[in-house]
C-alpha cells in the first residue's frame, strides 16, 4: 500500500509526526518513490492509512508546504513539488528545461490577487467579443493601458506608437522580415538569443557577428561591420545580456547610437529582461528615436506563456509597416490574454507583482554568488539567470547535457554562438518552478560537476 512504509517510521521516531511528515515527503523524493508533480492522496484517507489524526496529517502538510516539499491547490488537492534536481530519473528520462524562465512565486499574495483579478477580468468581458478578430495591435484601451506601464523605462512612450504582439518571439520575427532585405545581414553580438538564430534560419538571414567584452556589444565592432557590410538592422539585447547577464553602460549606448544614426542603421531593442533591475540606463531609444523599435514584454518577469509583448515604433509609417508584418506573420494577439493584461495593468496588480519578483531574483543572484562566486561566475543583483565561464579544455555542452540529465537547466555558450567561437561556459537559469531548496542543490551540482572536470 503506498504510504504503508511511513507507518514504521512513524511508530519509531522520537519526532512529533506532524514534523516528520515533511522529512518523509523529502526521503521519497530523494529515492525516487515520489515525482514532481505527483498528486497526494487526499488528507483524510491519508490519515487513516497511517493510524493519525487528521488534524496531525493537516499540520504535517503545512509544514511541508512551508518548506516548499508540497503545494495545494483548491478542488486539485496537494501535489509534489520540486525538480528532478539531484532525483533517480524514471524510465531514463529527465527534467530538461532549458528555457530561461523567470520564478514562480505562486505562493505570494500578489500572485493570488492575480489569479483572482484575471478571472474578474473574464467573467466581465463579453465572451464573444473575446472570440473576434480584433483591431491589430490591441484595443485603444490596452495600447493606453500598455504605454503607461512603458514609460517607467521609456518615458515618451506613447500608445499612437505602440503595439500588442503575441510575445517577443513574434515581434522579433516581423521586425526581421521587415528591416533586412535579400543581400543585408542582421548584426547580432557574438553571443545572442537562440530564438533569433532559429528565425534568421528560417528567413534566410545572414547574421553578421559583432565582438563583445563584459560590458557588451563594442561599439567600434558595429562601426567596422557598417562600414564593409550591407547592414540591414542591429540586434541587440541591452540589460541583462542573456546569456552573459551584461548591461551596456550609457556612454556604450550614446556610442551605439551614434553609429546608427550615421550609417541610418535600424536598432531592434530586445529588452525582454529590462523591467528586473531596480534601476537601469535609459534605452537606445531615447539617443535613436527615430531609428529604434524598442521590444519588451511579460515573459521574463510574469510568465512566458502569457505571449504578450509590447513593440514601440519609431513614428506613424514605422508603425503601420511594423502592424502589418504582425499581421502576416501571427495574426494578432489573444483578446483573452490582452483582457486580463489590461486588467492587471488598471489595477496596478503588475507593480506588486514585479516588485516581488524582483525580491526573488534578488535571493537566488545572492545565492549564486555565494556558491559559484570562487569560479568566476557572473550574474544581475536582479537576475535569474547566470553565466558561469568554464576551465579550459572543458566540454561545456557535455558537462550541460550531465546537468540537464538531473534537472539543472544547464545551456552551453555554443546555443547562443553566431562566429563558430564558442566561449567554453554555462548559462544557468534558476527560475521557473524551482524551489530556494532546488536551487540550492541545483548550484551544489553544477559545482560539483566542475570540480570533477577539474580533477579529471
Amino acid at each position: 500500500m503506498p504510504f504503508s512504509h511511513w507507518i514504521a517510521r512513524l511508530q519509531s521516531s522520537p519526532l512529533p509526526a506532524y514534523l516528520l511528515i515533511p522529512e518523509l515527503i523529502a526521503e521519497d523524493l530523494q529515492q525516487g518513490r515520489l515525482a514532481p508533480r505527483e498528486r497526494l492522496p487526499p488528507l483524510r484517507e491519508l490519515a487513516g492509512r497511517l493510524h493519525l489524526n487528521y488534524t496531525t496529517v493537516v499540520r504535517g502538510f503545512a509544514e511541508a508546504r512551508d518548506r516548499g516539499l508540497i503545494a495545494s491547490r483548491p478542488g486539485l488537492g496537494s501535489y509534489v513539488r520540486g525538480s528532478f534536481i539531484g532525483l533517480p530519473l524514471r524510465a531514463g528520462t529527465g527534467a530538461e528545461m532549458t528555457m530561461n524562465l523567470p520564478p514562480e512565486i505562486e505562493d505570494h499574495p500578489a500572485m493570488q490577487k492575480l489569479q483572482q483579478a484575471a478571472a474578474e477580468a473574464i467573467t466581465a468581458a463579453p465572451l464573444h467579443e473575446l472570440m473576434r478578430y480584433q483591431d491589430f495591435g490591441g484595443t485603444a484601451r490596452d495600447r493606453e493601458l500598455a504605454a503607461g506601464w512603458l514609460r517607467q523605462w521609456v518615458p515618451d512612450a506613447a500608445p499612437e506608437r505602440l503595439l500588442v504582439a503575441p510575445g517577443i518571439h513574434a515581434a522579433l520575427l516581423a521586425l526581421v522580415s521587415m528591416l533586412v532585405r535579400p543581400g543585408q545581414s542582421l548584426c547580432v553580438e557574438s553571443l545572442v538569443y537562440p530564438g533569433l538564430k532559429a528565425i534568421a534560419a528560417q528567413l534566410g538571414t545572414r547574421l553578421q557577428p559583432l565582438e563583445m567584452d563584459a560590458q557588451g556589444l563594442l561599439p567600434e565592432a558595429f562601426e567596422a561591420a557598417c562600414k564593409t557590410t550591407p547592414v540591414g538592422a542591429l540586434y541587440l539585447c541591452p540589460n541583462l545580456h542573456n546569456p552573459t547577464t551584461a548591461s551596456l553602460p550609457i556612454r556604450r549606448r550614446e556610442q551605439i547610437a551614434d553609429v546608427a544614426l550615421r550609417y541610418s542603421v535600424p536598432i531592434i531593442e530586445d529588452d525582454a529582461y529590462g523591467m528586473l533591475p531596480v534601476a537601469a540606463p535609459p534605452p537606445l531609444a531615447d539617443f535613436a528615436p527615430a531609428l529604434s523599435y524598442y521590444i519588451t514584454g511579460m515573459s521574463k518577469w510574469l510568465g512566458a506563456g502569457l505571449r504578450t509583448a509590447y513593440v514601440l515604433t519609431p513614428g506613424h509609417a514605422a508603425h503601420l509597416r511594423v502592424a502589418g508584418a504582425l499581421r502576416a506573420t501571427s495574426v494578432m494577439a489573444s483578446p483573452f490574454v490582452n483582457a486580463v493584461m489590461a486588467h492587471w495593468l488598471a489595477d496596478g496588480h503588475g507593480a506588486e507583482v514585479l516588485d516581488a519578483v524582483r525580491a526573488e531574483c534578488a535571493w537566488r543572484s545572492a545565492l549564486v554568488r555565494e556558491r559559484l562566486g570562487p569560479l568566476g561566475v557572473r550574474t544581475h543583483p536582479q537576475g535569474f539567470h547566470a553565466w558561469l565561464p568554464l576551465p579550459e579544455n572543458t566540454d561545456a555542452s557535455a558537462m550541460a547535457a550531465q546537468l540537464r540529465g538531473i534537472g539543472v537547466a544547464a545551456v552551453a555558450g555554443s546555443a547562443f554562438s553566431t562566429d563558430r567561437q564558442p566561449p567554453e561556459g554555462l548559462r544557468l537559469c534558476l527560475g521557473g518552478d524551482l524551489t530556494r531548496d532546488d536551487c540550492a542543490r541545483a548550484l551544489q551540482a553544477v559545482a560539483n560537476a566542475v570540480e570533477t572536470s577539474a580533477g579529471s
